[in-house]
């Protein structure tokens, strides 16, 4: 609809868990309540937003779980991508419930909705012969090659504090729920999707879906939503204010605004690491090269003054 302003907003799976000290399921729903407060901002202001969200941590807690309760007889392992749509359901659970109250808190009548999203992948993608995404608990090598050969993982030696499974993480193809999603976004309803970059599937021969196990980044994810939305604004709530040049050195400096030419520079010159900045500002640069107008990185507390353009890192076209 024409009237309409369409956000994607992507929120790391971290930002739910603030320290170690804080990472109950308690703590992580307080967590939530702080950053849908920001997004309730945003929506009272006019917004149609569509939410995305990390998982890492979460899903991380689940497999420590069930690897302690497949030690009881009767109890089982939960595969990962099962662990995908728990999170998607328990996080989705935490963010609609406090935008909701906050909604009554602002006067305002809106609905929201988590919808447990699949997310199609290549199953010739080259992730899938180069795992590298670690998952789950430490262990010591024997154990670590006794699950190699018993459960076919993929194990690798993690930088001296033991053996860890790795997966791969395929570039996201299509969200097979889109059509539900664009249906709750025209009728008003903020919908959480693509919750942990969605749960990974690939088709057989015959077109059926199945799971898989591995992790989409959640960037990508939401870029391949706003891209699908023909979303006006693709925003990254993450850990810091702005994005930084020479980050945490003594020649760090914010970058206010950047264009899609700039972007790609700096990934050039080394700026934005590989496992933090560089997924996002690549989800932002595909997003913007795809025909997206604008791009926002900042954290949660700087949302409305991000809009306002007071702060966070603008990344436009050219």
């Amino acid at each position: 609809m024409a009237d309409k302003k369409w956000a994607v907003i992507a929120i790391g799976g971290n930002s739910l868990i603030k320290s170690k000290q804080h990472q109950s399921v308690q703590d992580q729903y307080q967590a939530a309540k702080e950053t849908a407060h920001h997004i309730a901002a945003m929506i009272e202001r006019g917004w149609d937003v569509a939410i995305g969200h990390g998982n890492g941590p979460q899903v991380g807690f689940i497999l420590r779980r069930s690897e302690i309760a497949a030690k009881v007889e009767g109890m089982h392992e939960v595969p990962l991508d099962v662990c995908g749509a728990d999170t998607q359901g328990a996080i989705g659970y935490a963010l609609q419930q406090n935008l909701v109250n906050d909604f009554q808190d602002r006067g305002m009548t809106k609905n929201v909705a988590t919808v447990v999203t699949q997310v199609l992948v290549d199953k010739n993608d080259p992730a899938f012969k180069n795992p590298s995404k670690p998952i789950g608990s430490f262990m010591d090598e024997a154990e670590a090659k006794a699950r190699a050969e018993k459960d076919g993982w993929d194990i690798v030696e993690d930088s001296g504090r033991g053996w860890r499974r790795v997966v791969p993480s395929p570039i996201p193809q299509k969200i097979v729920e889109l059509p539900a999603v664009q249906t709750l976004l025209d009728n008003g309803i903020c919908t959480i999707t693509v919750g942990g970059g969605g749960i990974p599937v690939i088709q057989d021969d015959e077109g059926k879906y199945m799971g898989v196990a591995a992790v989409i980044d959640k960037d990508y994810a939401s870029s391949l939503l706003a891209r699908s939305i023909n979303a006006d604004l693709f925003l990254i709530s993450t850990a810091v204010e702005k994005v930084y040049l020479n980050y945490n050195t003594p020649e760090e400096k914010a970058i206010d605004v950047m264009t899609v030419s700039e972007a790609k520079k700096y990934m050039e010159e080394g700026h934005f690491a590989k496992g933090s900045m560089y997924p996002k500002v690549q989800a932002i640069l595909w997003y913007l090269e795809a025909g997206g107008k604008e791009a926002i990185i900042t954290d949660p507390a700087h949302i409305t003054d991000a809009l306002d353009g007071k702060t966070g890192t603008r990344i436009i076209p050219d």
